[in-house]
């Protein structure tokens, strides 16, 4: 299933945990994904829950704290709480938003795991659906070659 394939909600909306930042996505893919990678564990403590949206808009944008992870990413959390809200490319116009964020979790279900070459050997998870390698991620994105 092609990207604009998967189902979508027209518009969605979240909040971090003491409601300092609300946002309203709009296109939002509710197959969701699990990242593996060292980064995102470390940052919260496990696999990163994450969907792509096509837009997004904040109220309450200046208490949004922005750190570059890499050279191509930054992600974005409340200044007040720690909520983690986004992670999104700094050319490409890829934003991912934390699924936890969102008011409503009924319409996700997981649909692929990325860098599962990262991912540590005390969990795993159910189902058959698309693990990607680091390499076959990067590449997927035009980051790889």
């Amino acid at each position: 299933m092609t990207q604009q394939e998967k189902a979508k909600v027209a518009k969605m909306t979240g909040k971090c945990l003491c409601g300092a930042v609300k946002f309203t996505a709009t296109d939002v893919t509710t197959d969701h994904g699990a990242c593996h990678c060292g980064t995102c564990r470390k940052w919260g403590g496990g696999p990163a829950l994450a969907t792509d949206v096509g837009s997004i808009r904040f109220e309450g944008e200046e208490n949004i704290s922005v750190y570059a992870s890499s050279d191509w990413a930054e992600r974005g959390f409340c200044k007040s709480c720690g909520t983690h809200l986004f992670y999104r490319l700094k050319e490409g116009g890829m934003n991912v938003v934390w699924v936890g964020a969102f008011d409503q979790q009924e319409a996700f279900s997981l649909a692929a795991e990325i860098y599962i070459d990262s991912k540590p050997k005390s969990y795993n998870f159910a189902g058959d659906h698309p693990r990607l390698t680091e390499a076959e991620f990067l590449k997927s994105i035009g980051m790889g070659g």
